[in-house]
């Protein structure tokens, strides 16, 4: 695989992993990073030996946000310039959350601002219970600009979303459980074995059916239920063309029978 500067990517028997790789500054978002986190997804998504992708963060932080020295050489751009580079920026927070692979962030520590955005843009968070996040932009005079606010009330509930993005309020672990906005807390030091068992129990599935369940999904958000249904039909003629049933339909009874 390429070699990035800020994100190191890994893979091993049928995992990808992402991991934004600036633990020195708590993997704050730098212009390369914005970059980067774009190209990561076409990394993983091209590679046909990764079923199932973990995002996490180096060192003891999952993202402290944007590395405030990327907002001189943003806040310098025209008007233009700085539109047409953040659209860019946008894309690639885009890529991540299409792919047709499933995407589980594995949140170490502190997702704030555009980190909590990249894990938005996963499919499942398991967190450590160490871990705190939110979106604080508006407290600088921001808005969020890589889909946050558009995101955030798909998983929460406009309500919520809307009071953590007014307030900039940052909440802890268990609250991020409750309200929805991760799907398990675990202790810091089993958090990647707690991501890693999630990315097992999917592999194994068949991998056509879920790229294609995923879009279904995420389409289910945007479009009507009629529409939505005429998906699933084209999709199942694709998953009964191409998927090996059979065998997949036998693995699923002999790991069924193997727990009980």
């Amino acid at each position: 695989m390429k070699k990035l500067e800020t994100i190191l990517i890994e893979k091993e028997d049928g995992i990808g992993r992402i991991t934004l790789n600036r633990p020195e500054k708590k993997n704050a978002i730098n212009v390369e990073m914005f970059g980067e986190i774009g190209e990561a997804a076409r990394m993983v998504s091209d590679d046909s030996e990764v079923k199932v992708v973990i995002v996490t963060g180096a060192g003891s932080v999952f993202s402290a946000g944007i590395d405030f020295t990327a907002m001189g050489a943003l806040g310098s751009a025209s008007s233009l310039g700085f539109r047409d580079m953040l659209r860019k920026f946008q894309v690639g927070w885009s890529l991540l959350e299409n792919i047709e692979k499933p995407v589980i962030a594995a949140i170490n520590g502190a997702a704030i601002g555009g980190g909590l955005e990249i894990a938005l843009c996963c499919d499942i968070r398991v967190a450590a219970d160490n871990s705190r996040m939110g979106i604080p932009e508006v407290c600088f005079g921001l808005v969020p600009d890589l889909g946050g606010a558009q995101r955030l009330p798909r998983i929460v509930g406009l309500g919520r979303a809307k009071e953590l993005i007014f307030t900039g309020r940052i909440i802890d672990a268990a609250e991020a459980e409750r309200i929805g906005l991760v799907n398990k807390v675990v202790p810091a030091e089993k958090l990647m074995e707690a991501a890693m068992e999630v990315a097992n129990e999917i592999k194994d599935n068949g991998l056509i059916a879920v790229g294609l369940a995923k879009k279904i999904a995420n389409k289910s958000l945007e479009v009507d239920l009629e529409t939505v249904l005429e998906y699933t039909v084209l999709a199942q003629d694709i998953c009964i063309r191409t998927e090996d049933i059979g065998k997949l339909f036998t693995r699923y009874m002999e790991k069924k029978s193997r727990k009980k």
